[in-house]
């Protein structure tokens, strides 16, 4: 991907939470609260690969491996794969002692497409003319109707990248300098996590069971949303040092003028039609000024 690209998907994510109104308080407040979600999400979908199983619509040995190996999202890519390599039919091309051709046809909206297959003998390796593999990183539907003609129950484990599995976290990641990058979220947080909504499902649906239930718990849930703002914000600084400090707000950068084109110089002429019509000083009239008036030539 090109620097532009990864721009533009940063902007498509940010653009939900920020606006060219925004000043400049305003968009670090949204900033923050833009990677909280990001990280509530990728926390919401770390619980969901740890605690729930995926349900396979294709009842296929190879379809429930990839359940228990994939991320949610990805076999759910890769499921619909599968669905499509049964649409698909495999003519043989050419065939030699080093590798195999296949042309993969499929018919979809009234048009055929043709995709190739090369099966590579000495490495048992398969490769496809739509480069999906290469792509994105899962096995395209032309491979998997190959799998399906050779009887291949179960993918091979070359074909499993582990940046799309569910251990995909387990591993080390370091950077540059070989420091080892440590994530950001705690391990145990899920099953925390796990635990307390269990919890809370529970008392909730005993509280439905009654209004006064219903009333009972909401008014504790109020209670206890207020004192966990309380203690997520900490306490102020005068329970902490006992002496009081004067609060600093950040002000927003003042408006400086665009660089541009500058007013043009309006003459004298000009200057009076804007002010408006002058009337004479000596009479009263429009249309001269006291230099000019009549009364300045009129004989006795």
């Amino acid at each position: 991907m090109s620097s532009s690209q990864r721009a533009e998907g940063s902007h498509g994510f940010f653009k939900q939470y920020i606006s060219r109104r925004n000043s400049l308080m305003d968009f670090i407040i949204q900033f923050e609260r833009a990677l909280s979600h990001q990280c509530q999400k990728e926390l919401v979908a770390d619980h969901v690969d740890a605690f729930e199983v995926a349900q396979c619509i294709l009842p296929m040995p190879m379809n429930k491996q990839m359940a228990t190996l994939y991320t949610r999202t990805m076999f759910q890519k890769f499921e619909q794969e599968l669905i499509q390599s049964t649409a698909c039919f495999l003519e043989l091309k050419t065939e030699d002692a080093s590798k195999v051709v296949f042309n993969v046809s499929e018919r979809k909206n009234w048009e055929t497409r043709v995709a190739e297959v090369v099966y590579v003998k000495d490495s048992d390796h398969a490769s496809c003319s739509c480069k999906r593999f290469e792509f994105v990183g899962i096995i395209c539907k032309h491979i998997l109707a190959l799998f399906r003609r050779d009887h291949i129950e179960y993918m091979p484990d070359k074909y499993i990248l582990k940046r799309w599995k569910k251990t995909a976290k387990s591993g080390l990641v370091s950077d540059a300098n070989g420091n080892e990058i440590k994530d950001s979220a705690d391990p145990g947080l899920l099953i925390k996590r796990s635990t307390m909504s269990r919890l809370a499902s529970d008392v909730v649906e005993d509280a439905l069971m009654s209004e006064e239930g219903c009333e009972l718990l909401s008014e504790i849930l109020k209670n206890l949303q207020v004192k966990l703002k309380l203690l997520k914000d900490g306490p102020s600084n005068n329970e902490v040092g006992g002496s009081s400090s004067q609060t600093q707000y950040m002000k927003d950068p003042k408006r400086v003028r665009c660089k541009g084109r500058s007013k043009r110089v309006m003459r004298a002429k000009e200057k009076a039609m804007k002010r408006g019509i002058r009337h004479c000083r000596e009479c009263g009239h429009i249309g001269h000024d006291r230099r000019q008036c009549p009364r300045n030539f009129n004989t006795p």
